[in-house]
């Protein structure tokens, strides 16, 4: 299968206000509890590496995260505006590399890279299913 919508160079544009949800505080007691959290930062980086994606891919095909890397640059405040830009960097067929910079007012905060892999929609849902019911 080829999936032409996926183009090396493609690129998506995230831009979220910093919450309480998205800070340290959220997922520990920290005298940095107002800053936006390093998790937060790798989560806006998959949504916005699936937004750049999945709307490409045809009809029965999703894309499902690989691997992350993050590097945390510096300290965003709760309530300033990140803005996150994702790049389509390499593409062999079924594995997408996307590269991550992610901006506040006051300069870039973090840069990334982020990989996911190409798969059929019904056959994940079904290895899903299989995994759920090995559990029982």
């Amino acid at each position: 299968m080829q999936f032409p919508g996926i183009i090396i160079g493609d690129r998506h544009l995230l831009r979220r206000i910093v919450s309480e949800e998205d800070t340290a505080g959220n997922y520990w007691n920290t005298n940095v509890g107002q800053l936006l959290s390093t998790p937060s930062i790798v989560a806006m980086m998959i949504e916005a590496c699936t937004e750049l994606v999945d709307q490409r891919l045809p009809d029965g095909f999703m894309s499902v995260g690989k691997s992350a890397e993050v590097v945390h640059e510096a300290p965003t405040v709760l309530g300033a505006t990140v803005t996150m830009t994702v790049e389509i960097e390499a593409f062999d067929g079924y594995h997408i590399r996307l590269r991550m910079e992610a901006h506040d007012e006051s300069g870039l905060i973090s840069t990334g890279r982020h990989e996911r892999s190409i798969v059929n929609a019904q056959w994940m849902r079904l290895k899903i299913t299989r995994r759920l019911t090995d559990r029982i």
